[in-house]
């Protein structure tokens, strides 16, 4: 709850010196966006005894919605956008009990903030990504220790390259990947520590409207 609240606290805090430092940009869209996503399934070493947990399939697909506001000056820009998104992964948990199918769900708001620049219609952007987790994923089995996938608020990272048409319209394809396997779980910038995101990496295929 703690690094949830600082991630508010610094995201408004964000938020406001955009607002501020508006004069400075020559363009400024807000837009709606909704896509479609496919994650690599997490794995469970869990194999002891009775208790065995197999993922069904290798990658599942999911979706997020959300809105995002670009601001930009001459080919520059910063995009940061709130996101909701949910993935559903399918497993075959066997215990004591026998054996049976279970699916794990997760949603979560993902929360880049993006740096890109425009090549006339194209643009590449990339950036930093916060993701707050939503409630509770269920339990596979009795006391699993899921304890890094449940984590409430983690930091992973965005990049990707797209394409605007018309003005209007924006397509994009990104990789969202996590910064734990060369951090750590975890960095202390001052007196704050961040968990870095550990889930798995995925790809994201979205279609925006800018107003």
């Amino acid at each position: 709850m703690k690094l949830k609240n600082t991630i508010m606290k610094k995201l408004l805090v964000f938020l406001f010196a955009l607002i501020i430092a508006v004069p400075v940009f020559s363009q400024i869209n807000f837009g709606l966006k909704i896509g479609a996503s496919t994650a690599t399934v997490p794995t469970y070493d869990i194999t002891t005894g009775t208790n065995n947990i197999e993922a069904l399939k290798d990658a599942a697909w999911g979706f997020q919605a959300g809105a995002f506001l670009r601001i930009g000056i001459s080919s520059f820009f910063v995009q940061p956008e709130v996101l909701f998104a949910s993935n559903t992964y399918e497993y075959n948990v066997t215990t004591v009990s026998g054996t049976e199918a279970v699916k794990q769900k997760f949603d979560r708001l993902d929360i880049p903030v993006l740096l890109g620049v425009k090549l006339g219609p194209l643009h590449i952007n990339a950036g930093p990504s916060a993701a707050i987790q939503i409630g509770s994923p269920k339990a596979l089995i009795e006391d699993p220790d899921f304890k890094e996938m449940y984590r409430s608020a983690t930091f992973g990272y965005t990049a990707g390259l797209g394409v605007d048409l018309f003005k209007k319209l924006t397509i994009d394809a990104r990789y969202n990947g996590s910064l734990s396997g060369k951090f750590g779980d975890a960095v202390t910038i001052g007196s704050q520590t961040f968990n870095l995101d550990s889930r798995q990496p995925s790809f994201t295929l979205s279609v925006g409207f800018m107003f």
